[in-house]
């Protein structure tokens, strides 16, 4: 009976080898995405804007006031983390397309300018809203991209806790085996 235990000992320490490894790989993969990210989101220089603009918000201005529960309360800072990312991109940038566009979306703001007669004043004004949608869409696209990678890592670092302290458990109950080992003749029968 003795080498089953030494075998389930050897085992668990396996086991907490194993899962040390692979919260060290996700601890990585999570700091390579936050820095990554926020490297990225710092050299595009966005801040929002300052606490001055959210003293009197109004509907149709910069600042609605929809945007004070959640934009302000990152009023002036640089837009460098994924949790900023998804606010300014769903609470400031999503707000002004709404009501740029009239709730319509670049498509569908497309296909109506591609309808009206071509070097008109009125395709010239449809087409200028269109590309400022465009950009505005585009710009949002890429924040909620930068917000869903910034929440990959902050998944991984979440796994890599878990298995650390799954290794950590690991590695008492095997020093526990071992010691089980030390103090149970060979002849015990279980």
């Amino acid at each position: 009976m003795r080498r089953n235990y030494r075998l389930t000992a050897i085992a668990g320490f396996a086991v907490a080898v194993i899962l040390l490894a692979v919260g060290g790989l996700l601890l990585w993969g999570s700091t390579y995405v936050h820095n990554t990210v926020q490297g990225q989101l710092a050299s595009q220089q966005i801040f929002f804007p300052p606490k001055a603009a959210f003293a009197h918000p109004v509907a149709g201005t910069e600042i609605t006031p929809s945007m004070i529960g959640t934009v302000s309360k990152y009023a002036g800072q640089p837009l460098v983390t994924g949790q900023q990312a998804e606010v300014y991109a769903n609470d400031f940038i999503a707000v002004h397309l709404r009501e740029i566009g009239g709730g319509l979306t670049y498509a569908q703001l497309s296909a109506k300018a591609m309808a009206l007669p071509k070097g008109s004043a009125a395709y010239t004004a449809a087409e200028a809203k269109v590309q400022t949608v465009f950009q505005g869409t585009t710009l949002r696209g890429l924040l909620l991209e930068a917000y869903a990678f910034w929440q990959m890592g902050q998944i991984a670092l979440y796994a890599a806790i878990t298995c650390f302290v799954f290794a950590a458990i690991m590695l008492i109950l095997t020093i526990l085996g071992f010691v089980h080992l030390r103090r149970t003749p060979d002849e015990a029968e279980i």
